[in-house]
């Protein structure tokens, strides 16, 4: 049995620099559940040279597997144990951009986007799909999507993405973001919509629509990928997008610390659960069967037991397997941040 180290990726959040390698843990567990056929054993920790390492045990990893792997969130280089010696492993990244894409973005209340691909990561390994994580074109959808940053990683792995909004400055200030990174990139793409969307001689919302693809010839071979972001309320989305058209649900719930969480009935409130009843139900509707929904939030505000009541209302199965359980981290003094996933029943 092949026995591996993988070195962890240095986070510039501190906090979350010591969650990591719990995390990565959990996260590496799931993908040998869900994505590897259980070939994933003995996980534990290492320091080598100064440096934190995870090691695990592989049965026969082929390149598949590792090109799997290799989008672990934070995992930096893989290396085959060799007695006292390290081996470097050559693995793939789903990667389609420059990674600037992910980091350019600095503002207050952004969320790690290490953290973000380890959301988006575990929904996907939750879903009926999770064996083609490097093969199949995902649709995404971030219901509260902010500035973009599950967008942008959607993107990335060459995925379609899809946002929705309810503050007008932060999609304006996404839209004006990322128009202006593909063309200083010179990434191929086209704009197909930009602006409000009217329904019997009113605007019910704006929207921002861009197809593109990370090479001339790709875009010229139709191999594209989808961006629409729209500005409306959450519990709105069905207007927007057509029902079961959705493979992974991806959210990063309002902590009600900087920012609050807003429902139709209740206007402002800092309970992301009456956030979830409004919207869950919504987001459930947009999934496709065997598809996954994934939210975090901020657990000093709500319980894990009523997060996971408002998913179940809202018709979704909960993933509750022991890695899932996993993922709880602290964030700073107010935030303990947890992860929710649930199955749309196939």
């Amino acid at each position: 049995m092949t026995r591996y180290g993988l070195l962890i990726l240095p986070a510039t959040n501190r906090v979350y620099a010591r969650a990591a390698v719990d995390l990565t843990q959990a996260e590496l567990e799931i993908f040998g559940r869900s994505a590897l056929d259980g070939r994933i054993g003995e996980l534990d920790t290492a320091v080598v040279g100064g440096a934190s390492y995870i090691t695990f045990t592989g049965d026969g990893l082929t390149e598949r597997d590792l090109a799997v792997l290799g989008n672990l969130s934070a995992g930096y280089a893989l290396f085959e144990i060799v007695g006292e010696l390290l081996r470097p492993i050559e693995w793939s990244r789903l990667d389609r951009y420059d990674d600037d894409l992910l980091t350019i973005q600095k503002y207050p209340g952004k969320t790690n986007e290490q953290f973000t691909k380890l959301l988006l990561n575990v929904t996907l390994l939750a879903s009926d799909w999770a064996t083609e994580m490097t093969s199949r074109r995902f649709r995404v959808l971030d219901p509260l999507c902010g500035r973009g940053t599950t967008l942008n990683q959607a993107l990335m792995y060459g995925f379609d993405a899809a946002g929705i909004e309810r503050d007008q400055k932060d999609v304006e200030a996404y839209r004006a973001f990322i128009t202006t990174w593909l063309k200083q990139k010179r990434v191929k793409h086209r704009v197909l919509e930009s602006g409000p969307v009217r329904r019997e001689r009113k605007v019910v919302g704006r929207r921002v629509r861009i197809e593109l693809a990370p090479t001339r010839e790709e875009h010229k071979a139709g191999q594209t990928q989808l961006l629409d972001v729209v500005n409306a309320d959450t519990a709105r989305s069905a207007e927007f997008f057509r029902p079961q058209t959705v493979d992974l649900v991806v959210a990063d719930a309002p902590y009600g610390v900087q920012h609050g969480s807003r429902t139709t009935g209740q206007g402002l409130t800092r309970d992301p659960l009456a956030l979830l009843a409004d919207a869950a139900p919504v987001w459930a509707g947009l999934l496709r069967p065997g598809g996954a929904l994934g939210v975090s939030w901020n657990t000093h505000v709500a319980s894990r037991d009523d997060a996971a009541a408002a998913l179940a209302d809202a018709g979704l199965t909960v993933v509750d397997e022991e890695p899932y359980r996993a993922l709880r981290h602290r964030v700073d003094q107010s935030i303990m941040r947890d992860v929710l996933v649930a199955r749309k029943p196939a």
